[in-house]
Parts: structure tokens; sequence; C-alpha cells
């Protein structure tokens, strides 16, 4: 059998645009494709957008989720940030 070819990852515009983004994550030793919705965090500088899923995914998953969108991503075991950037990196995304 063949492996599809993934679909075009979608910008960071159209992720927000959309209010979701549909991505390929490793749960449990399984390929799955998770829906992750954008949710809003509130930090000092202002409302910032995240990918939020309510299950639990490895926390290599979700650095390399982060790091490949360029959001934070939020699930049930933690919260991560690209690389270098806080919460104020993101604020002006929904300004």
């Amino acid at each position: 059998m063949e492996e599809e070819a993934p679909p075009p990852r979608p910008s960071v515009a159209e992720i927000l645009a959309k209010g979701k983004a549909e991505i390929r994550v490793k749960r449990a030793g399984v390929f799955q494709r998770q829906d992750f919705i954008v949710k809003k965090g509130i930090s000092p500088a202002g409302e910032y957008p995240y990918l939020f899923i309510d299950k639990f995914v490895d926390l290599s998953e979700l650095i390399r989720v982060a790091e490949e969108y360029g959001l934070p991503v939020t699930a049930k075991n933690g919260n991560i940030f690209p690389k270098g950037k806080t919460s104020k990196d993101f604020a002006h995304l929904l300004k």
C-alpha cells in the first residue's frame, strides 16, 4: 500500500481565518489526524491565539507542531511555544 502524500501545510493566517487545523500527530505509537482548534489566551501583552486539542499528545509531538506551524500549542498534558517565542510574539495576530 502506498502512503498518501500529506496535504500542504496551511499558513498561520489560513489557520486563524478557518479557526482550526487538521494536523497529523503520533499518539500511542499510531499516526492520527487530529483537529486542533484556535483559542485565545490572555497575557500581559494582550490576547494571543494558540492551537488547542483536548487530548493527551506526546510532548515531542507538541514541540514539533509548534515549530512547524509557528503557533503555540496546548494539550491536556502541556503548553508549548515555538522555540524562542513568548505570548507577546503572537499578540499582534489578533489585532
